[in-house]
């Protein structure tokens, strides 16, 4: 991948296909320790509520996300961004269009895992407004490494809910 000089690139967000697939294991690659395989983005990839989104600066693949829709959450399975493309606002975007697909009364809240060791992704994810809720003592498979559960809830989830006694005081009148 070479090196763009240009810190301030148009990111454009779109749908992970099968041919973005080996830009998406060499960022994964070079993002962690412990990547997952080719099978395993592929199983996952393959459920019904796993979607994948790729972010590409100059039609270069220079970060993804993959996460899972549930009932009341989005939760967030894998997610990087090409080293010689952080901190120019690709994770941004990429989080940015997440927080798109967050609706008042049904999905108001995203949450993910983080390794107790990657402190620029627990910054990055405290910038945006994530808290860590908890713990998951050895939760990774391949290390007895902990985890901190990050959790980010839509304003409107919080705001814009109508308590219930007012609810009931208006049905009442």
């Amino acid at each position: 991948m070479s090196k763009s000089t240009d810190t301030k690139q148009t990111v454009h967000i779109r749908w992970l296909i099968r041919r973005d697939l080996q830009a998406v294991l060499d960022i994964e690659s070079a993002s962690f320790e412990y990547p997952w395989t080719e099978e395993e983005f592929i199983n996952c990839l393959r459920q019904r509520d796993c979607i994948g989104m790729v972010a590409e600066c100059a039609e270069q693949v220079v970060g993804f996300m993959v996460y899972e829709l549930q009932p009341t959450s989005i939760h967030v399975l894998s997610f990087a961004v090409h080293p010689e493309f952080r901190r120019k606002s690709v994770g941004s975007a990429l989080m940015d269009k997440l927080f798109s697909k967050l609706a008042y009364q049904r999905r108001s809240r995203i949450q993910l895992e983080v390794r107790e060791t990657n402190l620029s992704a627990q910054l990055f994810l405290k910038q945006l407004g994530f808290r860590a809720t908890g713990v998951l003592r050895s939760f990774y498979e391949d290390s007895t490494e902990d985890a901190f559960l990050m959790q980010f809830r839509s304003e409107a989830s919080q705001s814009e809910r109508i308590p219930s006694e007012q609810i009931h005081r208006d049905k009442a009148s």
